[in-house]
């Protein structure tokens, strides 16, 4: 068993998420498993970490092949804390889902899951962030389970470049089309706030609204891909410097 790839697996849901267990059971046979998934909910945490209190870990399963922990605090608190105290070895493969909701165009910025693929592209290990266009607890994961292990075993062969993690995004349908390598669409949210009032009669706002793409039906990027029935998959930097202004700015500045 020593000599399998070791892959470690989070999410933003919780450990419990019907996505994560789905993913997780769909590799069992392709390396050691380690879950390391928050105690509950994260959405939209992105890169957060805790940092004014101590987070915690708990094993909830051990068996052969597989190891399952929860923890108290983020998506990255997960990965930084499983790599610095819980791996037995440096990880093969780092997977962040599957997601309840997608994580397309600008979301990527506000997304826990892809908070986590980023942890682990900085740690050095070849990362994904999958979800699927469907928040419900009763998804079905099957075609996204079948879709991920494509990229996992492409991954798993040839690797990724260093400082890039990949987001790959699964349309709810009964039978995806292909894999389309897309961009990042181009886009934000608008009407984000739904105001109402609590019981004392006090003004409260819930977070709310509606993506506004600003290139609808361009054929390269994310959410055409996945309109048209395929799963989008953007290769994504954590290095965001703007190299094209380096030049103009020097002009000013130098």
């Amino acid at each position: 068993m020593e000599n399998r790839p070791l892959i470690l697996i989070t999410n933003d849901d919780g450990v419990d998420a019907p996505g994560i267990r789905a993913l997780t059971e769909s590799i069992r046979d392709l390396g050691n498993i380690l879950v390391f998934a928050p105690d509950g909910p994260r959405s939209g945490m992105s890169s957060a970490i805790t940092s004014a209190v101590p987070v915690k870990a708990r094993l909830l399963k051990q068996e052969e092949g597989l190891t399952i922990y929860s923890c108290s605090g983020t998506p990255v608190d997960c990965i930084k804390l499983a790599m610095n105290e819980f791996v037995p070895r440096k990880p093969d493969l780092i997977l962040s889902g599957i997601n309840h909701g997608t994580n397309v165009a600008i979301c990527v910025h506000y997304s826990g899951t892809l908070g986590a693929a980023i942890e682990g592209c900085i740690f050095g290990v070849p990362s994904v962030g999958i979800s699927l266009t469907d928040h419900s607890l009763e998804a079905d994961f099957r075609e996204t389970t079948r879709v991920s292990r494509i990229v996992v075993e492409h991954i798993l062969n040839e690797g990724l470049p260093s400082g890039t993690y990949l987001n790959l995004n699964v349309p709810d349908i009964p039978e995806v089309k292909g894999i389309r390598v897309a961009q990042q669409a181009e886009g934000k949210w608008v009407k984000e706030y739904m105001k109402s009032t609590n019981a004392q009669g006090d003004p409260v706002y819930w977070l709310t609204g509606q993506f506004e793409c600003s290139c609808p039906g361009h054929p390269l990027n994310d959410t055409h891909a996945l309109d048209e029935g395929y799963a989008s998959l953007v290769p994504c930097k954590i290095d965001v410097t703007d190299y094209n202004y380096i030049d103009k700015l020097n002009q000013h500045f130098s």
